[in-house]
């Protein structure tokens, strides 16, 4: 792979102003203004993979955004890699927290500034420079399939769909991915593990319109009040979630398992003082890493009703809305989950009030062993990289279609991502080294040429 990782130093800086291109384009596929620019960035990627050496590339129709999907035939006999990733974007609000543009990319301080830079636009185009690497370089080793979708950012509603009935289209060996984070360059990991989600909205109804709370006060329940109480109520003191059944099927850490998660080098001080908060919290027993990568977890992620606008205004409101999301791990099913969490609610809930509970949206946890050729592969060209044995790593986060995906096509899912957790991703001011950017290429080369052996 020498003439693959020669070729792509040689081309960096063409590789960078490509990859600006794409950010340039503000594919925010929560807001429906953005239509059109989701199908431009589509384009633009199937135009660049087919620049890049693809045999072929195309934009295709979903019941939402479209995908893109490449392919390079090498030889039958050969394993085939499908590369996932997406090209949706978060939304960018609040514009003013931004030091720069958010879609007028620059490199500042070593790093790549700009919306999408780490995820996805930036890691997924890692994968399209490694292949044209190897691509024009002569040393492909296998076959290759991209696939880049347009909603990860909003739950891939529409893709689960569309790859049930393109089964045999995207059919593969193993699935490559970079949309996750590594430790760092000093310390890369390689992640193992992904938690499952169940999101939900909770909506409380009190009277049948917005009372004075001078009036009414003390004689009405306020479903702001009791909204409050039912969420306080979902963890006990000892940060454990209340909800009965939550933790059946939940495998608990063998010792074993836990000694390797406390190799990966951890400063909770520092962890503290980023956050710029005085103390951690969570499930009594387990240190910050496990509570947040092999630990399922409830969060609160948006709570409101009544006046929140600027002055006062004394009432009583009618409705008090809330978004749940939880967090799940490896046995835990979001679907059980989301119906336990609604029996709960509605349990708990007095009968001042009434309850409503809608399941948005939601997606399996996901798990690959590090002894998995695919991870092994992956640890050789990490070392070979940047000097360091790889260490396997438990992801808080979740990439639901991973999960849905892997067992579609019998395939298991390599994560392989550069990202670290100063990036900003969701956040103003996202950015990503472009000392990552380019030993990921050369990662990619180089796992190619381990996964072939």
């Amino acid at each position: 792979m020498n003439k693959s990782i020669s070729y792509a130093s040689e081309h960096k800086g063409r590789f960078l102003e490509e990859l600006f291109s794409l950010m340039r384009i503000p594919s925010i596929s929560a807001l429906s203004s953005h239509a059109p620019d989701m199908i431009r960035c589509a384009e633009a990627l199937k135009e660049r993979l087919l620049a890049a050496g693809a045999d072929s590339a195309e934009v295709m129709e979903t019941s939402g955004a479209p995908v893109v999907f490449a392919q390079k035939r090498v030889d039958p006999s050969k394993p085939t890699v499908l590369v996932y990733g997406h090209y949706d974007v978060m939304p960018v609000e609040p514009l003013e927290l931004w030091t720069t543009p958010p879609f007028e990319p620059q490199v500042r301080d070593g790093k790549i500034w700009g919306r999408g830079a780490d995820d996805d636009k930036g890691q997924g185009f890692m994968h399209v420079a490694a292949f044209e690497a190897m691509v024009k370089s002569g040393e492909l080793p296998c076959n290759v399939k991209f696939l880049f979708e347009g909603e990860e950012e909003i739950g891939s509603p529409a893709l689960t769909e569309w790859c049930e009935s393109k089964k045999e289209l995207l059919a593969a060996d193993l699935i490559l991915v970079s949309d996750t984070a590594m430790a760092s360059l000093d310390c890369p990991t390689v992640t193992c593990g992904l938690r499952g989600l169940a999101y939900l909205d909770v909506t409380v109804i009190g009277p049948n319109r917005d009372l004075h709370s001078g009036l009414f006060g003390g004689a009405v329940a306020n479903p702001l009040n009791v909204l409050s109480e039912i969420i306080a109520g979902l963890h006990d003191k000892n940060g454990k979630i209340t909800i009965d059944g939550f933790y059946d099927d939940v495998v608990e850490l063998t010792p074993e398992d836990r000694a390797m998660i406390a190799k990966r080098p951890f400063d909770e001080e520092a962890y503290r003082k980023s956050l710029e908060v005085d103390e951690l919290t969570g499930e009594s027993g387990y240190t910050t890493v496990e509570r947040t990568g092999v630990r399922p977890a409830l969060d609160v992620n948006g709570i409101w009703g009544g006046h929140t606008g600027e002055g006062s205004k004394t009432v009583i409101p009618s409705q008090a809305h809330a978004k749940i999301s939880m967090r799940l791990v490896a046995n835990q099913d979001h679907n059980k989950i989301a119906e336990l969490f609604e029996k709960h609610i509605k349990r708990v809930a007095p009968k001042t009030v009434k309850v409503e509970v809608k399941p948005s949206h939601g997606g399996a946890p996901y798990m690959m062993s590090p002894s998995h050729p695919a991870y092994e592969a992956a640890s050789k060209a990490l070392k070979e990289t940047l000097g360091k044995e790889a260490l396997p790593y438990f992801s808080g986060g979740s990439i639901p279609i991973i999960s849905k995906l892997s067992l579609l096509l019998n395939a298991k899912a390599l994560l392989l991502g550069f990202g670290l957790g100063s990036d900003n991703t969701h956040s103003p001011d996202e950015n990503y080294p472009v000392e990552n950017f380019e030993k990921g290429i050369e990662t990619i080369i180089r796992f190619y040429g381990h996964y072939n052996k």
